[in-house]
């Protein structure tokens, strides 16, 4: 009899410990799938945001090739003296070199080396703002400047925050190749 009770309490602990196993796989699915449509979800604003950006830039640059004045006028108040022609042009094909890298991004999210480029022309568009606003003093905080100090600063947040998805897919395949082998 005694063998009996101990083999019913080792199959009722079991199969309690099997159940909740199951009952815990089914709410962790269900929390990563949750997860999964929320960052998803946030993948395609991120998308839109950096192609609406980008679209942007491209205008800016052909303001740039059109009209010199544009950037003395709107940026760059502090000395428009400095700004002329080449510097306009320069500035445009900066403009165009960032605003194709972030459309790129904008169509193939996932993939982690253009997402790194992409994130790093904020942190240069940042940093070459707030250089020219508080060391160089040539472009005093106008709406001017603070419009692209607003969208690096935005861009960058929502890439960072993005980030989580695209490097959860890297470690999923490295679990799965683990598996195989």
């Amino acid at each position: 009899p005694q063998n009996c009770i101990c083999s019913s309490v080792y199959i009722f602990i079991y199969i309690y410990i099997f159940h909740v196993d199951i009952v815990t796989h089914r709410y962790v699915t269900r929390y990563k799938q949750h997860h999964s449509v929320k960052m998803s979800r946030f993948m395609n604003v991120l998308r839109s945001w950096l192609l609406m950006v980008s679209l942007i830039a491209m205008g800016n640059t052909v303001q740039s090739f059109r009209d010199h004045s544009f950037l003395s006028e709107k940026l760059y108040t502090g000395t428009p003296e400095f700004v002329n022609v080449l510097q306009a042009r320069t500035f445009g094909i900066w403009t165009l070199l960032a605003s194709t890298i972030r459309c790129a991004c904008a169509i193939d999210i996932h993939n982690t080396t253009l997402y790194h480029i992409t994130l790093w022309t904020f942190v240069l568009a940042l940093g070459h703002f707030l250089s020219e606003a508080f060391i160089y003093k040539t472009a005093p905080i106008t709406i001017g400047v603070m419009a692209p100090l607003i969208v690096a600063s935005v861009s960058i947040v929502g890439m960072l925050i993005g980030y989580q998805c695209i490097a959860e897919p890297q470690e999923e395949v490295g679990a799965r190749q683990k598996k195989r082998n």
